[in-house]
């Protein structure tokens, strides 16, 4: 398992809280990019300072290789890593 992430109902599943509702946007975009290079797209909510992540493989209905990878990238994008940095997000629990 990737860490930080919790397989729920077939999905890797995280929540990620910012300071506000702009650093979160800003978070979903970054991730929003990295799917769109990957051709790989997670489902997304968000919320004033909370984004939460699945990724699944909806072609093998299951999570694979590639969501754990997806997840990865996606706690890089969380800490400030990427290609625009940003700020850092703190895990829901």
């Amino acid at each position: 398992m990737t860490e930080g992430w919790q397989a729920i109902d077939g999905a890797l599943e995280r929540e990620f809280r910012f300071a506000d509702f702009a650093e979160a946007l800003a978070f979903v975009n970054r991730v929003g990019e990295a799917a769109e290079a990957a051709n790989h797209h997670p489902d997304v909510e968000v919320h004033w300072n909370r984004v939460k992540l699945r990724w699944w493989t909806h072609v093998a209905n299951a999570i694979t290789e590639r969501d754990h990878e997806m997840a990865r990238r996606t706690d890089e994008l969380a800490s400030g890593g990427g290609s625009r940095g940003g700020s850092s997000a703190t895990t829901a629990r």
